[in-house]
């Protein structure tokens, strides 16, 4: 990172912890260990230089913040990275809109979220395909229409940015009654691709959706949440990275996804309606 950019970044982060502080300068200064003069310095954006590393040390101790963070090398406050079960996501008592997913979300407001799934998207999904795929995974229906729920109304807010990138070959499977998906009605498959439709007209263009050819490009299941993090889905387990290279490494990988695409966000709806009046008996080919 330039020194002038990091230099930046550090200011602003330290006026940040002024202003949360609720502290005066002198009182600021004093609780970190330096005096006025060198802090009104410091905010001043005069010089590049960083101050000392104890000062540093000092300034994340009495903060509770991190290094990583204080220097913008890290989107996060706290530590670096974290890995997470999805029990503790998914299972939450008090519903999906107090899980540390929906922080996330709620955190990531205002900026673009990228999303790229393990199946069909979350949101679009219907409560006969919610309740299918709870049979066969063992997890909470409650847990799951809850967090369906949620992001629908989070996708309803006007400030929503939000890109999806999934395999083109995922919907064509579903509609054919392949895979997972072999025991769920034909009926109840043309349900969910013209739900799917309706809501992808509905939510655009907040919420886009790129079809890419999977035969070309891979990826696995992750959500970007702005400049913040990135959580990636390994099965039972989110790996959460929040420091700012892999995050902007990931957001690359994403980016060059939707190049890849050949269903664009606005065919997307015309894409699924157009499967949703085929007829594909369960398990065709």
């Amino acid at each position: 990172m330039d020194k002038r950019d990091l230099s930046a970044i550090f200011r602003e982060r330290l006026k940040l912890l002024l202003t949360r502080s609720d502290l005066n300068q002198s009182a600021f200064a004093s609780a970190v260990g330096i005096d006025r003069s060198a802090l009104s310095q410091l905010m001043s954006g005069a010089s590049t230089r960083l101050p000392r590393a104890e000062t540093l040390l000092n300034i994340a101790a009495e903060f509770k913040v991190s290094l990583d963070w204080l220097l913008g090398l890290s989107q996060d406050e706290g530590v670096t990275g974290e890995i997470r079960e999805s029990l503790e996501i998914e299972e939450a008592p008090d519903g999906f809109d107090r899980t540390l997913l929906a922080k996330w979300f709620a955190e990531a407001a205002g900026t673009k979220i990228r999303y790229v799934p393990a199946g069909i998207p979350d949101l679009l999904r219907t409560r006969a395909l919610v309740d299918y795929e709870a049979n066969i995974t063992n997890r909470s229906r409650l847990a799951q229409a809850s967090e369906t729920q949620y992001r629908i109304e989070y996708n309803r807010r006007p400030e929503t940015d939000m890109e999806v990138c999934m395999p083109r070959h995922t919907l064509e499977i579903f509609a054919r009654g392949l895979g997972v998906w072999d025991r769920f009605p034909e009926a109840d498959r043309r349900q969910q691709l013209a739900h799917m439709a309706t809501l992808l007209d509905d939510l655009y263009p907040t919420f886009r959706l790129f079809l890419y050819d999977g035969r070309m490009r891979y990826s696995i299941p992750l959500t970007i949440f702005g400049p913040y993090r990135a959580a990636i889905y390994v099965g039972d387990m989110y790996v959460v990275l929040n420091a700012t290279q892999p995050v902007q490494a990931l957001t690359q990988h994403f980016d060059n996804l939707i190049r890849a695409a050949d269903v664009n966000p606005h065919e997307a709806a015309g894409f699924a309606r157009n499967l949703a009046g085929m007829s594909f008996p369960s398990g065709s080919v």
